[in-house]
């Protein structure tokens, strides 16, 4: 199927709202407890698409657009619409706040490791990486969203109900920031370590000695090393610093599960500390874990995207822990890239499964969350054609072996990429209870996000058309298993649509999957509002029959008698005229568009030739 950004949105839109608003009432619904990480991503469904694009906007009932209007029919009309966001962010807030400050459970997310067992509601009340990041998104559009709105509506009431908002989204937002900084982490190895031989071997591929690794992992993380290290903002403890200079240890940083275990308070203003509440102390063992270092990624570039900038969101503390992010965030990309692509032959990554380095996991979905680091990196430091080129084939083949692109073989071992999905012991976990789990069932929704945002990286033609073409296979995919029947009707997940062995969906529908689904859209949106690809080839050729258009054209007007104004010879006359003319303002950008009114213009005068019974230039 084509990717059509606004039609899809549109349908998603339609059904949430339809299963969110009973009778014009919003219905979190109880399956499972709450977990603010669904609850997040239920909001971001509808809020994500209406801040980032602007014909989908909803904050100005004046400009809200009727097809729009018509998909969100279930939660209101155009004037109403925005005041029952409100009500619903901010029931959202108060219920995810505890005694202390914003909270950020994961809920029913967790699941205990042995299904014989119970967590407890302390463990379901634990934050995790996931909702700290979510919620820097949610909060930043409501914020976006807040500041508009409040400027079009003249009631009293509705004006303090937005100011409450605002104050609670802006505390969310900020104890946000402070859990993220806190999760990150530097694990530092030695090579002889269970964990630094995994990584030795991750990185030398059979071909390179210990030695030999070691060497180059020393001469790639050099200054890498030294900035992560002589970094006070980072916060590190000391031991893990003096560990990392030097430099026969082996390294990996990120993001761990959650707060992680002895990590420092964030300093922060005292009335800012009133309004996050006391920092809880951190239970994650300090490793990195690639899911959701990719899941941070993705939410820290909100905090300093050109809306957030233009629309001066961040007040001068959260500036300044934003600062702080961006130096983790830009670490973490360069340092999982370089790993990514280690060496001079084949790439690590092209490995295909990655195998984790501490609890030696090995799944597609490692190797797809690596891809992601990558494509991150891709399109911050703008890629070489050889990097981009390699990457859409990783992508290709990770369709390919997830059986997105390929047919399935009896008792295929790719249906678990997809249900139940790949699971993640949380490490450190059990100290509060039974050891939970993490299960990520949104393989595809993350490979056609990458795979599109991509495609809008590639200025190379073939590139981008194989990329295109695999993220219109991977939605088809993605179409079929939107939920047919009962709760949730045209969301996600129902896997066995499309692999009949896959266990019937059970449970609650996938906000996970279908939040994936409406930032692919968003970026498919992004994608086509941007330039389209210049070809050279085709510039000239537009050239050349612009060169030839124009030169007949004033032949024409120079040979034959000037038409009425208002004559069908006039308007024809026009006509060319206006044609030529966009043809040259085009060339530059759309050279395909120009050459086409070019060999328009060419026909049209041509047809007037041969109505005069000029048969063209005579033989010499």
């Amino acid at each position: 199927m084509q990717i059509k950004p606004r039609q899809n949105l549109l349908e998603v839109w339609q059904a949430v709202a339809r299963h969110s608003f009973d009778g014009g009432e919003w219905d979190w619904g109880a399956w499972g407890g709450r977990s603010s990480v669904a609850d997040a991503e239920r909001l971001l469904c509808l809020l994500y698409p209406a801040t980032e694009i602007t014909a989908l906007r909803l904050d100005d009932p004046d400009t809200t657009q009727r097809d729009v209007e018509r998909s969100l029919r279930s939660a209101g009309d155009a004037a109403e619409i925005p005041g029952n966001l409100v009500q619903v962010l901010s029931e959202f807030m108060e219920q995810h706040r505890g005694d202390e400050g914003p909270a950020f459970a994961g809920g029913y997310y967790f699941t205990p490791e042995d299904p014989d067992q119970e967590l407890s509601k302390e463990q379901r009340d634990v934050g995790v990486v996931d909702s700290y990041s979510m919620s820097v998104t949610l909060c930043l559009a409501t914020l976006g969203f807040l500041k508009v709105y409040r400027g079009k509506t003249q009631r009293a009431s509705t004006r303090e109900r937005i100011d409450r908002l605002q104050e609670a989204t802006s505390a969310r937002l900020t104890a946000a920031m402070v859990s993220l900084l806190r999760s990150f982490t530097v694990n530092v190895v030695d090579v002889s370590s269970d964990q630094g031989q995994a990584l030795t071997r991750l990185l030398g591929q059979g071909r390179l000695s210990e030695r030999q690794v070691l060497h180059r992992f020393q001469t790639r993380f050099k200054a890498l090393r030294a900035v992560i290290s002589e970094s006070v903002t980072l916060g590190l403890d000391s031991d893990v610093t003096d560990e990392l200079r030097n430099e026969n240890r082996l390294f990996e940083c990120g993001w761990a599960w959650s707060l992680v275990k002895g990590s420092p308070e964030i300093d922060v203003e005292e009335e800012t500390a009133a309004g996050i509440g006391k920092q809880p102390a951190g239970v994650a063992h300090p490793t990195p874990y690639l899911y959701f270092t990719v899941v941070a990624l993705d939410g820290i570039p909100d905090l300093f995207s050109e809306r957030t900038l233009v629309l001066g969101l961040l007040d001068a503390e959260q500036q300044r822990l934003a600062d702080a992010l961006r130096l983790r965030w830009e670490i973490t990309q360069q340092y999982w890239s370089a790993i990514a692509r280690f060496g001079d032959g084949t790439w690590p990554l092209e490995e295909i499964p990655w195998r984790t380095t501490l609890q030696q996991l090995e799944s597609e979905y490692f190797s797809l969350s690596v891809a992601s680091i990558l494509v991150h990196d891709l399109v911050r430091r703008r890629a070489t054609d050889d990097d981009l080129t390699r990457t859409v084939r990783v992508m290709e083949r990770l369709a390919e072996r997830g059986r997105i692109t390929s047919g399935m073989t009896r008792d295929d071992p790719a249906i678990v990429l997809h249900a139940p999905g790949v699971s993640l012991p949380l490490l450190g976990s059990d100290a509060l209870g039974p050891a939970m789990k993490w299960t990520m069932a949104d393989f595809s929704a993350q490979l056609l996000k990458r795979t599109i945002q991509l495609c809008s990286l590639s200025r190379n033609i073939t590139s981008q058309d194989r990329l295109l073409r695999l993220a219109e296979d991977i939605l088809d995919h993605l179409w079929q298993r939107r939920i047919g029947e009962g709760d949730g009707v045209g969301l996600w997940d129902d896997a066995h649509a499309v692999y009949p062995d896959a266990p019937v969906r059970r449970g609650p529908l996938s906000w996970s999957v279908t939040e994936r689904v409406t930032e692919c859209m968003v970026a498919a949106h992004a994608l086509y509002d941007q330039p389209p690809i210049r070809s050279a080839e085709l510039s000239a050729l537009a050239r050349a029959l612009i060169s030839e258009s124009a030169h007949l054209f004033g032949k024409e007007q120079m040979e034959q008698p000037a038409p009425t104004p208002r004559s069908p010879q006039g308007e024809e006359i026009k006509g060319i005229e206006a044609d030529l003319r966009r043809a040259r303002h085009l060339v530059d950008e759309q050279p395909g568009t120009a050459y086409a009114l070019a060999l328009g213009v060419l026909t049209r005068l041509d047809t007037l030739a041969r109505a005069r019974g000029d048969n063209g230039p005579q033989g010499v």
